[in-house]
């Protein structure tokens, strides 16, 4: 086996998850304290952030290990790495993130508050790398997937705090800075490591019950997707609007995904790709507008576009990306994240554009921080800068992160032993594995007759 194809991880995975361990643990104890309650009270003096926040938080975290682990678990031989990868990346791409958007956010007098907040920013962090995750999934090392982590939560920590401390653009359920940024960062990657050999891969496929385990992580993102856009709205207000908003929109999309997928076949018929993963375009669309007085029927069209466009992604714009621009996107991730996160953008410029006291009343400083300095147009203009700030620093991070992690020492996988679990985890009974419902195209069924 080529030097560069050297995927044996004992050392070279151990030595650097217990070296990235140890930094966390050191700057934690140098930078880190808690925050206290009072820090963290209402000006009635009534409730804390940690009282009106902890059941986002828990079911953002949720949508974190359980929705995005099991979304991905599509292909028929590779979830165990899908889960537990996911898994791996979230522990630890949580530590780092916290600290990352600490330097950058919370840091008073040498140290960083840690509270409830900090602890969704974390998760959001993280959610970042999923979604790269998703774009380059099966074809990458643990080793390759910290050192991704690594690079792209501290490069998503300088996008964010660029689009929201410096542009002061609005985007509470982070359609731009996690979901599009997270998606064209994985594209970039993705390009990086494209490779001829992956083509038309014989284990790049689904199962019967390896589908229907990825319909569990889209049941979970869909119903926790309102918390997910909510948690961090600034207001109580902001917050209420940002659950109906998020609420209709995936509901909406729901149904335009379900009929775009049965138009698009010849017989009618209804294709998993798109159910599994088009369902979900208007959680992520809604959320820059979330906590924008768009009124229920906003959110119920955001949701209604986002549907149309994704599900044609996956039919159309994947298989051109691929065979036109070698980018070998393996889950779909701009179709679900990238393209809704773009829509979610432009309907930032207009809601921003069409913001007004009468709507918002006091509320609206909140809403958008630097609004009484600007007008809505002026606001409109800085929403577009933050949508175009993180559509470049998410390529250009990606392309120089793809690059660094196409290094050889970090064990890339070798094409025959991509999208398999079996060169990264033992596996049991790994006879059959579900060979009766063979397919090399994702949610299409072949029965065996020798079954």
């Amino acid at each position: 086996m080529p030097a560069s194809y050297s995927t044996n991880m004992r050392l070279k995975f151990s030595l650097l998850a217990i070296a990235l361990e140890v930094v966390i643990i050191v700057q934690y104890a140098l930078f880190v304290t808690y925050e206290t309650a009072a820090d963290s009270r209402k000006p009635n003096g009534t409730t804390t952030d940690f009282d009106r926040l902890y059941p986002s938080f828990q079911d953002v975290h949720v949508m974190i290990f359980v929705g995005f682990g099991f979304l991905m678990t599509f292909l028929k031989r590779y979830g165990f790495s899908s889960v537990g990868f996911n898994l791996l990346i979230a522990a630890f791409g949580l530590q780092w993130g916290a600290l990352m958007q600490g330097f950058l956010h919370h840091l008073h007098d040498g140290k960083i508050k840690i509270g409830i907040t900090s602890m969704i920013n974390g998760d959001f962090s993280t959610a970042t790398v999923l979604i790269t995750f998703g774009a380059i999934l099966g074809k990458t090392s643990p080793v390759q997937l910290l050192i991704l982590t690594v690079l792209e939560i501290t490069i998503f920590a300088a996008n964010e705090f660029l689009v929201g401390e410096v542009l002061k653009a609005k985007d509470v359920g982070a359609s731009m800075t996690i979901h599009a940024f997270g998606a064209y960062f994985g594209l970039a990657v993705s390009r990086v490591l494209y490779r001829s050999g992956l083509k038309d891969h014989e284990k790049e496929g689904s199962v019967y019950h390896s589908d229907i385990f990825a319909m569990i992580g889209t049941i979970f993102l869909w119903m926790f997707w309102p918390s997910f856009n909510s948690a961090i709205a600034p207001t109580s207000d902001g917050q209420y609007r940002a659950v109906i908003n998020t609420y209709y929109s995936l509901a909406a999309c729901v149904l335009t995904a379900y009929a775009l997928s049965s138009l698009l076949d010849k017989k009618g018929k209804l294709d998993m790709v798109h159910i599994q993963n088009a369902t979900l375009a208007g959680g992520v669309a809604a959320g820059t507008t979330a906590d924008m007085m768009i009124y229920p029927y906003g959110g119920l069209l955001i949701g209604f576009v986002a549907g149309i466009i994704s599900t044609l992604g996956f039919k159309y714009l994947t298989p051109i990306l691929a065979s036109k621009l070698k980018i070998h996107d393996t889950c779909g991730v701009h179709n679900l994240h990238g393209m809704p996160g773009i829509i979610g953008g432009l309907a930032g410029i207009v809601g921003a554009a069409m913001s007004s006291t009468v709507l918002y009343g006091n509320g609206l400083s909140n809403t958008f921080p630097e609004r009484p300095k600007r007008t809505a147009i002026q606001q409109a203009g800085f929403q577009a800068a933050g949508l175009g700030a993180t559509l470049v620093v998410a390529i250009v991070g990606g392309a120089i992160t793809g690059f660094i992690i196409s290094l050889p020492i970090w064990g890339q996988p070798p094409d025959q032993n991509c999208f398999d679990d079996q060169i990264y985890w033992e596996v049991p009974d790994a006879e059959d594995d579900g060979e009766q419902l063979n397919s090399s195209e994702h949610g299409k069924y072949k029965i065996n007759p020798e079954v």
